[in-house]
């Protein structure tokens, strides 16, 4: 009898992804993999990155989904995946000194390709403007100390409860809600002429 994964929630695919079930865990993945994308793009200054560790998250999970005790917590124990590896990826930069190229070759490619979209989500302006005020957001987030940036991300983009904040940053909860709360003032200060 086919299942139709799609309409399934996530805890019914974790719990199936658990039994090895690989198009539950095919469908898991395409779910958390936008989330984990975002995420990390608020924690790192350098895109380079961005996809390599989205996709050592999504392996992660993928290899030890079979861990997790509770199906229910998954989304703490995914923010918690995607804390650690931010950090492990922090450490590995510290470590590796930065190296310039002597050499750089371009070879400019005779490439002339056109095609018109239309494009109905919103005016040239609007998305200008939402674009420009993402990017200000964004690079005010990433100038937080780390453990102000992790906790505010954890819970105003992946609205993680504090004790799940606490859980994923082996901080306490009052750590948690003190982080949040100055992060929220930090942000506050940079962004009030902007915003």
């Amino acid at each position: 009898m086919p299942q139709s994964y799609k309409k399934m929630s996530t805890e019914e695919l974790v719990v199936l992804s658990q039994q090895e079930d690989i198009k539950a865990l095919e469908e898991l993945i395409k779910r958390i993999q936008g989330d984990i994308y975002a995420t990390l793009s608020y924690m790192l200054n350098n895109h380079e990155n961005l996809y390599d560790l989205t996709q050592e998250v999504l392996v992660k999970v993928a290899k030890h989904i079979q861990e997790l005790n509770s199906p229910k917590c998954f989304k703490g124990w995914l923010n918690h995946i995607i804390t650690n590896t931010y950090y492990d990826a922090m450490r590995k930069v510290k470590r590796i000194p930065e190296t310039i190229s002597l050499e750089y070759t371009c070879a400019p490619l005779d490439l002339d390709i056109k095609i018109d979209i239309p494009d109905k989500s919103s005016k040239p302006i609007e998305k200008c403007i939402t674009s420009e005020c993402e990017k200000f957001i964004k690079k005010a987030i990433r100038g937080l100390p780390e453990p102000f940036k992790i906790a505010i991300v954890l819970r105003e983009f992946q609205g993680l409860s504090y004790e799940e904040i606490a859980n994923s940053t082996n901080s306490s909860i009052g750590t948690v809600k003190s982080r949040i709360s100055r992060a929220r003032i930090k942000l506050q200060e940079v962004l009030k002429s902007y915003i």
